[in-house]
């Protein structure tokens, strides 16, 4: 008789529509056993799976996975989007301290969670090539490393101290913008850098 044992796999995704049914069982398999690792935020998944390849499969930002692919990290890509957002509101600026437009960015300081956060190289991208502005002056307060260890941020990039948090110095206008990811801070002095991000991400 073959063997009808179920292959096992411990993966990380996040709860999405289409992710849903799968996590809470309603579509299985009797070939094929997945065994759902959570990590709130997701984004943490992402440097264990590059570094130690913890997971049998995860879903990973694609930056992460470029720089993984050109470290040779042995990873592959699978052409299943699991999470999919315009970029253009995530930069956000406190408009208690005045007006922050694009045109204004060259010389400021901006904060990210890391050099190679995915949001962060899309907005870096939107306004370089949509916006046409030259970012080669702004000065860049990263608070953590990126996923990919040998991937090293260009120079000027400066670290933020582990007791600083990124929100509270934007409020406090240690920082002139700062660009967030999926979860925006509910704090409504915070305005996005690009006017009108919903419009500007239809004519996108």
């Amino acid at each position: 008789m073959a063997n009808t044992r179920a292959t096992s796999l411990r993966i990380a995704l996040g709860d999405y529509p289409h992710t849903l049914p799968l996590k809470r069982g309603e579509i299985a398999s009797p070939w094929l056993q997945l065994d759902f690792i959570e990590v709130k935020p997701l984004y943490q998944a992402f440097k264990p799976m590059v570094r130690e390849h913890a997971y049998d499969a995860s879903e990973i930002a694609l930056v992460t996975y470029f720089q993984a692919k050109e470290h040779n990290k042995g990873l592959t890509l699978l052409p299943a989007a699991m999470l999919a957002r315009f970029q253009h509101g995530t930069m956000l600026f406190n408009a208690d301290r005045g007006k922050l437009s694009p045109s204004d960015l060259p010389g400021k300081r901006i904060g990210v969670r890391s050099y190679s956060q995915t949001t962060g190289v899309w907005i870096r991208g939107i306004l370089e090539n949509d916006c046409g502005i030259d970012l080669s002056g702004v000065q860049w307060v990263t608070f953590e490393d990126g996923h990919v260890a040998e991937a090293r941020d260009p120079p000027g990039v400066i670290r933020a101290r582990a007791d600083q948090d990124i929100t509270d110095m934007l409020i406090a206008g240690e920082l002139d913008a700062a660009i967030y990811g999926a979860a925006l801070p509910k704090e409504p002095r915070l305005q996005s850098v690009i006017p009108d991000p919903d419009g500007a991400a239809r004519a996108w």
